[in-house]
């Protein structure tokens, strides 16, 4: 695998590469048992997996904010705002130069779905295509649930405390969703599960990571595709 952050630009200038990978995530609560990085490690490993797979890829240095505003109130959480994470994307896409000519958003994080469409937008206004891919696991958790605990005790579980591992607030999320919206995570789950934990383990952290980069890779195969 080749990360941008670690090669010359003679390296990447006369390298195959020419998709890049942005592992984009956030910082913020994700209960009492995970770090407040996980969004961004998660999204981390999927882009550093999948271009061990690619030589055409390089895995940029992850952006560790995003827009997490419905967490404020825990301590430790940091958002840079839809507005403000939207421009962040496009600028980035505009100072792409080859052979790096695409430019993939591998993210980790929900709450950045507004900010990542609307670079879309503008990206492709620019006539500088900018492409995101996002990690779904059919039947997961929301938000600090066994899903997201499994993954973690597969990529850092020395980060995992599953000692203070609970039940939070199980609701799904596409009903409980606008009152987060309105509300915050707090006011529905003091603390900021949203999900069940208990039960996760590191072979299953295993299984989903690599149901991700599988379907990451077809993503990025069907983008390689000539039109």
């Amino acid at each position: 695998m080749t990360t941008l952050g670690a090669s010359t630009w003679p390296t990447i200038a006369s390298g195959a590469a020419r998709i890049l990978l942005l592992p984009l995530g956030s910082t913020e609560q994700h209960g009492p048992h995970l770090p407040l990085d996980t969004d961004t490690r998660i999204a981390t490993a999927c882009a550093s997996t999948a271009a061990d797979r690619r030589p055409d890829t390089v895995v940029a240095p992850a952006l560790p904010y995003g827009a997490s505003g419905e967490h404020t109130g825990f301590a430790g959480t940091i958002s840079m705002g839809t507005e403000a994470l939207a421009t962040v994307l496009v600028e980035i896409t505009r100072s792409m130069t080859p052979p790096l000519d695409r430019l993939v958003l591998v993210n980790g994080h929900g709450g950045n779905a507004a900010a990542v469409d609307d670079a879309i937008r503008r990206c492709d206004a620019d006539g500088r295509p900018l492409h995101a891919w996002w990690p779904r696991i059919p039947g997961g958790d929301a938000h600090a649930g066994r899903t997201e605990t499994s993954l973690m005790l597969a990529i850092a579980s020395e980060l995992v405390d599953l000692d203070t591992a609970a039940r939070g607030n199980t609701t799904p999320l596409d009903e409980l969703a606008p009152a987060l919206r309105r509300d915050g995570v707090a006011m529905h789950s003091p603390t900021g599960v949203l999900g069940d934990p208990t039960g996760a383990s590191a072979d299953e952290g295993h299984q989903l990571l690599e149901l991700l980069v599988a379907d990451l890779t077809g993503f990025l195969d069907a983008l390689t595709v000539p039109d």
